[in-house]
């Protein structure tokens, strides 16, 4: 079958210049925000020199028994921006907006251990590179927070 020809979904027939509209609208999103929907990112557990420790958490389950027992030496850091963190994030993760962590970076601590999501883990990779560049060796990109199957926390 080649895309102009005709293809039915449940006996209903589908215009294939709707798919290929549907493809390219699809295909700009993807290019536009980096991510695909559904999908998790392909950093998910890459970690800094010193943060290999950190993928004891990378399960949800087991992030979440750290959320039910927090360690003062491990920081949950959602990198989303404000109003979807005050939309519902994590308990016990503190919001840094990736676009914010130039000027915030002297708030994390260098000698914590940092967990960072974001959405799918795109963003926390960035995050993740500009932690590296400043000298952090204690972090771990735990991916989007579609992961997390506990509540999420509202403020």
């Amino acid at each position: 079958m080649n895309y102009k020809s005709k293809m039915k979904l449940n006996d209903d027939e589908i215009n294939p210049n709707i798919l290929v509209k549907i493809h390219t609208a699809h295909a700009a999103f993807v290019y536009r925000t980096g991510f695909y929907c559904c999908c998790q990112s392909v950093y998910v557990g890459q970690a800094g020199k010193e943060g290999n420790a950190l993928k004891a958490y990378i399960e949800p389950a087991e992030l979440k028994k750290l959320v039910d027992h927090p360690v003062d030496s491990i920081w949950i850091i959602d990198v989303r921006s404000e109003k979807a963190y005050l939309n519902g994030h994590i308990p016990t993760a503190q919001s840094f907006p990736a676009g914010t962590i130039a000027q915030r970076i002297d708030e994390i601590p260098r000698d914590h251990y940092l967990i960072i999501y974001c959405t799918v883990g795109g963003n926390a990779q960035i995050v993740s590179k500009k932690l590296k560049k400043a000298g952090y060796k204690r972090y771990i990109n735990w991916g989007g927070i579609s992961r997390w199957e506990g509540e999420r926390e509202t403020e």
